[in-house]
């Protein structure tokens, strides 16, 4: 009786280790088959600006994926491109999709369907870089299972908003223009007062 106790608690223990285990285990870009075809609307080189322009991205399941049943999500990201990389430690990649700075940017998260598209306006806080595009299919649990990107070679550039609307700068340029016509009537004054 204790020997069988014994053998149910080490198999408890070894059941509990590897679903810890396969839950802290994160997925691997390098392992996840590219089973999505994925577009976006800007032409390569070609430059937005947050908070006004827009992207459509689309994404369809390759031909030769085979099945897409356990995909129940899908998640497209703005991700930097390699030359947004350089010497920028908190926009590397790593394989290990836990660990990966790449596509911190979310436009979507819907569920998923083999064809789909979203209609994205360039967000306000979405820094000055070069980005491409990338779609996750998620499982029930929300781990990664598949993806797919833009074509090497596809990036876009994003020019964040500045801050400085039209009405700053049409302000800015009156009490500019005041300040200068004030500093010439004092000075006018004084003048007159010193020749009198």
């Amino acid at each position: 009786m204790a020997r069988q106790g014994m053998a149910m608690a080490l198999l408890v223990v070894l059941l509990a280790a590897g679903c810890w285990a396969t839950a802290d285990a994160a997925a691997q870009l390098s392992k996840l088959p590219v089973n999505l075809q994925v577009t976006a609307s800007p032409t390569s080189g070609q430059v937005l600006h947050g908070g006004e322009d827009v992207i459509t991205v689309t994404w369809s399941l390759n031909a030769t994926a085979g099945t897409d049943a356990e995909y129940k999500k899908v998640k497209v990201s703005l991700c930097y491109a390699p030359v947004s990389q350089k010497e920028r430690e908190w926009r590397k990649t790593h394989d290990d999709l836990k660990k990966d700075k790449t596509c911190q940017f979310k436009v979507t998260e819907q569920a998923y369907a083999s064809t789909g598209n979203v209609t994205y306006r360039v967000a306000l806080d979405i820094p000055t870089a070069t980005y491409y595009v990338r779609a996750y299919a998620l499982d029930a649990s929300g781990t990664q299972v598949a993806y797919g990107q833009t074509a090497t070679g596809y990036t876009f550039n994003v020019v964040s908003i500045t801050g400085v609307t039209t009405s700053i700068k049409v302000a800015a340029g009156v009490f500019s223009a005041f300040s200068i016509a004030s500093l010439a009537f004092f000075f006018f004054i004084e003048k007159r007062k010193k020749n009198n």
